[in-house]
């Protein structure tokens, strides 16, 4: 299973957050899908994903995007997701 919390947050408050659910094990080939479905879920723009966030959750079990990973301009700071399965 599968289990992502993600958050939006603008000056460090959370204004919008879910948590992402999906069955079988984790494939990185498919973490675009997973991006995609959960920007889907906040009603937010998909970001740029690139190999460097995938490292990052791989390694860390948390990911941020920044305003700068987003083609589309956003009204928030970040959008954070880590792993919920702790």
């Amino acid at each position: 299973m599968i289990r992502i919390w993600a958050k939006v947050l603008k000056d460090n408050k959370i204004i919008k957050q879910c948590v992402y659910e999906h069955e079988g094990v984790i494939d990185y080939s498919e973490f675009f899908d997973y991006t995609r479905d959960i920007c889907e879920m906040l009603d937010i723009a998909t970001p740029v994903l690139i190999k460097t966030h995938l490292f990052s959750y791989a390694k860390y079990n948390v990911l941020t995007f920044r305003k700068d990973d987003f083609v589309e301009a956003v009204d928030f700071d970040r959008l954070v997701f880590e792993n919920a399965l702790l």
